[in-house]
């Protein structure tokens, strides 16, 4: 996005905040779970260590006398700023926009009422999906969708020759002589791996020989509980030689990116069998590239996937691996889904639409 509204002659700058405290990662993934349903609640503790450190950063930012005419704040980890930010000194900026990614359809409730009230500094909301509005509590402040989307120029998202791809592929240990199959996504608890793991065991009795591959390279520095499932997916696996789970970035044959294209590309089927899911842009990036593909019947990945034409949606790991069967036994049915799905990520889901969506929210309240 900053790199395409710079060329459209909109200067843009991308701020990535640096807390140090441990304790505040913890506590903005355990807001993150919360508000995607998980039981629970806030101490006053942990509330403190959300604030404070988003106060620290605030203080810096005004240091630095940072500014700009138009603000746009993602998630939960920095709802908090643009209120501080405007009693800094940042008030003369023109508009102040709030985007949540998150998949808000059953959100623990006493943390929305703990957290929602600091939108209030907001002058718009943008949500991905019109089930996350949580209109109850908005009080009337303006809301857009505006679903994510996918730069078809970026390297992951490149075309990448096949044979290309099984190279690298084989480079990490995929024998290239057998079928794969592959989800790309952290090592989390809503992209339900151990899912994943239970439909392949089931699908490889009618696929011989199958592999599967869980790539998760891409670990967020904000995510405490990665190395925890990383584990807890590697029992799960059982030490089976074609479950390969990859989530050290160090040592690569190609740039992560290119990782993730490759295994994309050389996979039969590729899966997010997430329970809940903001948008899934990893979905966007396998349907971009014209593979069938399953996702978890949840929040974004539904948006993207009409059941049955451009991908199927799963409820459970029985589902997955009847999925993931017929796929890899009717080159028809593959092909046309792959088809429907790449075209799509063409009309709904590419970069242009978002930045378009975006500039209209800007305009709304600029001028």
């Amino acid at each position: 996005m900053v790199p395409l509204f710079n060329a459209l002659g909109i200067s843009t700058e991308r701020i990535v905040i640096n807390p140090t405290a441990p304790e505040f990662f913890q506590a903005t993934k355990k807001i993150h779970n919360l508000l995607q349903g998980a039981e629970g609640t806030l101490t006053e503790h942990e509330l403190e260590v959300y604030h404070d450190n988003i106060r620290m950063v605030a203080e810096a930012m005004s240091q630095d006398s940072v500014s700009a005419d138009i603000w746009f704040l993602h998630d939960p980890q920095l709802l908090p700023l643009a209120g501080l930010l405007r009693h800094n000194g940042s008030a003369n900026a023109k508009a102040w926009f709030w985007i949540c990614h998150i998949d808000l359809t059953h959100p623990n409730e006493n943390a929305l009422e703990s957290l929602l009230p600091l939108h209030y500094d907001y002058d718009h909301l943008i949500f991905s999906l019109e089930e996350y509005v949580p209109r109850h509590m908005l009080n009337g402040t303006p809301v857009s969708i505006a679903p994510p989307a996918i730069d078809p120029l970026t390297g992951k998202n490149q075309p990448l020759r096949e044979s290309e791809a099984w190279d690298i592929v084989s480079a990490m240990g995929i024998d290239r002589a057998r079928p794969l199959i592959t989800q790309v996504s952290r090592f989390d608890l809503w992209k339900d791996p151990w899912g994943v793991i239970d439909a392949y065991r089931m699908a490889r009795h009618s696929i011989p020989g199958l592999q599967l591959a869980l790539l998760g390279l891409s670990q967020a520095a904000d995510d405490p509980e990665a190395l925890e499932v990383v584990n807890s997916v590697a029992s799960h696996a059982a030490g089976d030689p074609d479950i390969h789970l990859y989530h050290d970035p160090s040592g690569l044959p190609a740039s992560i990116d290119g990782m993730v294209n490759a295994f994309q590309v050389a996979s039969s089927v590729l899966m997010q069998k997430s329970t809940r899911e903001g948008f899934g842009l990893t979905v966007t990036e396998g349907m971009w590239k014209g593979k069938p593909m399953i996702g978890g019947d949840a929040g974004g990945i539904r948006l993207q996937i009409e059941d049955g034409v451009s991908g199927y949606l799963v409820s459970s790991p029985k589902e997955c691996a009847d999925r993931i069967v017929s796929l890899m036994t009717d080159d028809a049915l593959a092909g046309n889904i792959g088809t429907a799905a790449h075209d799509s990520v063409m009309r709904s889901f590419l970069l242009p639409r978002l930045a378009l969506d975006y500039l209209k929210v800007a305009k709304e309240h600029a001028s």
